[in-house]
């Protein structure tokens, strides 16, 4: 796309996981932001909260590659006066696929996984039972939204009994992914992008299997440590700090059926926590490596990732768009939600910028309203405007 927006897709005739369905798309050089410079900021983000009911937004400005500018205003439930600290944690939803490929593009340079191995190859006991399109789809498929797999499960009551299953998340996932590939897909593999949390939910079984370790193990070993997301973790933030929000209420129990959220086995697509910073490390990685500079990753890797696929929107997993809201590109762009958070990552890797922004609701209480109305003003200060060749 080539506007930033916040509407959902259109609805399917079948329940699914809301906010995953969005498609928005090194150590930390921490250079201290002026006082005035972070007041500013959060009077912007109070300001662009007003009129709506957002609890509490973060964001955080990336300038010449460093973290520039961070300030969070609000309350970390609406029903106390807690305020939003700088320290909290917010769920970023599908912001976090990136993070999923960077962890498989790991194990691909280890020689653990393969770009282009078939599924039939990969998954061999399940060849025969999956929809025979299936089985030469590859991982570069699966993690661009191009392998043809449905959003999610299609069978409303068997993606709502994962919400409350016992069993070890990987074994989960293996039973997730078994009807997942029985379903017909959407479209011929490798010939359309449509969003797709199974394939990544497929991907992950393809890496547990591989390394021989479940996949929030492989994303903390691969990603989370070595680039020193000290505050990252999955599922919700820890107690006691930020509040996800629905209908004008804080969500204090865990989600029970995929119209309130998205289950445990959902990691790999979207069920990642984590401060403003944590994520900034993985951006300004992001922004480097698109310089030859990276830390996580070979330059291929990174090319790979930032690079859109024939005939689509996707890289992987990042949205690569001309232009964005009247500013030149290439702009690399995720957001997501599970319905009680609202996550953005937006970055201009010609200008090595970026922005964060980061609510505790979604577009039902006005966060994706508030989101936008910052991130325009935010974007003018980090890339030039387009000129009439690049609109």
């Amino acid at each position: 796309m080539h506007t930033i927006t916040a509407r959902r897709t259109a609805a399917s005739s079948h329940r699914t996981v809301r906010g995953l369905r969005r498609w928005l798309g090194l150590s930390l050089l921490c250079a201290a932001a002026s006082a005035s410079a972070a007041d500013d900021l959060q009077t912007r983000i109070a300001q662009a909260m007003q009129g709506t009911a957002t609890p509490a937004m973060g964001v955080l400005v990336i300038r010449d590659g460093k973290v520039a500018e961070q300030a969070v205003s609000g309350v970390r439930r609406n029903d106390a006066k807690t305020a939003a600290t700088n320290n909290d944690a917010w769920m970023i939803g599908s912001t976090g696929k990136p993070i999923t490929v960077a962890m498989i593009a790991r194990l691909v340079e280890q020689g653990v996984l393969k770009w282009d191995a078939p599924l039939s190859a990969v998954l061999p006991d399940l060849a025969t039972q999956m929809q025979p399109a299936y089985r030469d789809v590859t991982l570069v498929q699966l993690l661009s939204h191009r392998a043809g797999l449905p959003e999610n499960l299609t069978d409303g009551a068997a993606l709502d009994a994962f919400f409350t299953d016992t069993r070890a998340l990987p074994v989960q996932r293996e039973a997730y992914i078994k009807a997942a590939l029985s379903e017909a897909p959407v479209h011929p593999p490798g010939t359309e992008f449509a969003y797709s949390n199974s394939g990544f939910l497929v991907a992950a079984v393809i890496a547990e299997r591989a390394a021989g370790a479940p996949v929030e193990t492989l994303i903390q070993r691969e990603v989370f440590q070595p680039l020193g997301m000290t505050g990252a973790g999955f599922g919700t933030p820890p107690a006691g700090q930020l509040l996800g929000h629905r209908a004008g209420a804080p969500v204090t129990r865990a989600p029970t059926k995929a119209d309130d959220g998205v289950p445990p086995i959902y990691t790999a697509a979207g069920n990642l926590h984590m401060r403003l910073q944590d994520l900034a490390l993985f951006a300004i990685d992001q922004l480097a490596g698109s310089r030859g500079q990276g830390k996580l990753l070979t330059p291929a890797s990174y090319a790979l990732m930032q690079t859109a696929q024939p005939g689509s929107p996707s890289g992987l997993d990042w949205g690569v768009q001309p232009s964005i809201a009247g500013r030149q590109g290439p702009v690399l762009v995720h957001g997501g939600s599970d319905g009680n958070w609202l996550a953005w990552v937006v970055l201009f890797p010609g200008q090595n910028s970026g922005v964060i922004a980061i609510a505790n609701a979604a577009e039902d209480m006005g966060a994706d309203k508030a989101s936008m109305g910052l991130l325009g003003g935010l974007f003018a200060e980090l890339a030039p405007a387009t000129t009439p060749s690049a609109k």
